[in-house]
Formats: structure tokens, sequence, C-alpha cells
């Protein structure tokens, strides 16, 4: 069955470098999936992590704070994480204030079930006041005022000082002192009546990962379209930070990490406890 003739499958992701570098070959057939025609569905990763609530996609990138609420429907892919050192998210503003004073504030976060709000209450506890925005309102909102303090994730770690912005905590950099593991941040998650095609996705996932290390400048493009900051510089450190060799297989350290997040978000009260095997079977 050729790519054309396949079953339409859709993969639900996030329009940031990392992701869109990740899916380009696969989303335009030059890695196949055998029958099935990859469609993909790009949207904020909060809007994925909410739709996931209802299981409307398949596969999904998700933030793992809401892949600990929803093991029971979806399992972890070992290909396609954004996993980490010196890659977490950052409590920004415009004045430095301390814990206590943070705690006083409504602080933007960029989703409810983000990984980047999970990490906010791992630093200052759960007696904070959050305010849910789009992740790329975070940054304006905090250089007018609108916002005393915010996390800012993604592309924005590289340009936050050009807002006139400081950073008051590393919230990835606490989690791997208090920790000693990397940050798993996102991941790709498949719904489990589909566990099936985990084999055959894990292997098309890694081989798009490979395809665009090999070949950059053809999946450059498809990335530019959907990126928030355009500059290339911006985008390559975005790249080379968020897709790394976690992206290709977990392993066992990224898999410790993975364990470990979900532990605590169940000790923090945030994540049903879970018996089962979160990872996809391949």
């Amino acid at each position: 069955m050729s790519h054309e003739q396949g079953a339409r499958l859709r993969l639900a992701f996030s329009p940031c470098p990392n992701d869109t570098f990740i899916f380009e070959a696969l989303v335009h057939g030059r890695i196949s999936l055998p029958g099935f025609f990859p469609e993909a569905v790009l949207e904020d990763v909060e809007t994925l992590n909410q739709r996931a609530f209802k299981g409307l996609y398949p596969i999904t990138k998700l933030s793992f704070a809401a892949l600990g609420r929803l093991r029971q429907n979806y399992a972890l892919l070992p290909c396609g994480a954004a996993l980490g050192r010196g890659c977490g998210p950052l409590l920004a503003g415009r004045t430095m204030l301390t814990p206590e004073e943070l705690r006083r504030v409504v602080i933007a976060v960029p989703g409810m079930d983000t990984t980047a709000a999970f990490l906010l209450r791992y630093f200052l506890g759960q007696d904070i006041k959050l305010r849910p925005m789009a992740f790329e309102t975070i940054m304006p909102a905090l250089q007018d005022g609108r916002a005393e303090a915010g996390v800012i994730i993604h592309e924005g770690r590289f340009v936050f000082e050009e807002y006139g912005l400081i950073c008051m905590q590393d919230l990835g950099l606490f989690w791997e002192e208090s920790s000693g593991l990397p940050i798993p941040l996102g991941g790709i998650a498949l719904r489990r009546d589909m566990l099936s095609l985990a084999p055959a996705l894990s292997r098309a996932i890694r081989e798009s990962i490979l395809h665009a290390r090999q070949f950059p400048e053809l999946v450059m493009p498809y990335i530019r379209t959907h990126a928030q900051e355009m500059a290339r510089e911006v985008i390559d450190r975005h790249i080379g930070l968020y897709v790394n060799d976690f992206s290709l297989n977990l392993g066992e350290e990224g898999r410790a990490a993975v364990a470990f997040f979900f532990r605590m978000g169940e000790s923090m009260g945030l994540f049903p406890p879970f018996a089962g095997d979160y990872m996809a079977p391949v």
C-alpha cells in the first residue's frame, strides 16, 4: 500500500521547531509508515493536552504533566521526547522577587497542565496563584506590566532578555539539582487502543529525526513556516537543545527521569496513582 493509499492517521504535535524538525520527513512522506497516510495536526501543546483528555488524537505530543494524568488512556513512545539538561522553563519577570513574594502574586503559566506549571509548583509549593496564558503572550505581558512573573518556555529562553526580563529561577535546573535527573518536558503519546502501532511508529519517528539531521536545509522551510521566533540562530539553538539523544531513545536514564517525575506528581497529589506500564510496548 503506497503512502497516498494508506489509511489517514493524525499525528498531533506543536508548531515549535523541535517538533516540526522531528516530524517533517514523516508527514511529507520521506519516511514511510506502512499502511498509513500521516496527517499533521499542529496546535499549541496546552491545546493538545486538553484535547487528549477527550482522546481526540491517536498520536499526540503531550506535556509530561498532562501525561501523568492520562496514563490510563495514553502510553509514552520511547522516541520523539523533549527531555534533557539545561532546557527547562524559566521563571522570569522585570524585577527579582523572592519566593515569598512570588507566592503572593499571580504567575503567568503556559497552561495549567504543562510541565512548566508542574515545575513551578515543585519549586514554590502548591499554594500559589496561576494565570494560564498562551506561551507566546507571556513575555509581552511581563514586558508591559500585565503580569509580574511568568514561566517562559520553548525559544523564549533564548530571547527573554530582549524583552527586558530577568530570570528569577531556572526551574529545570532546580529539578536537576534536587533530583539528579534530566527534566522530562514533553513526549509523544499513543492512545492505548492503538498500541499495536507502537513498534512501527517508533521506528518511523526515529528515522524521521535521523533524516532531518542528515538534511537540515530540506526541513527548514517547514520549520520556519510555523516558528514563533524566525531568526535562524534561535531556531537552530532551539532544535539543538530540545532534539537530542533522548529524542532518539529515552534509554535507561530517560525512563528513570520520567518514572521519578510521575512519582513526584503522585506524591504532590497532581496525578492519580497508576500501577501499569506508562511506556508503549515496542
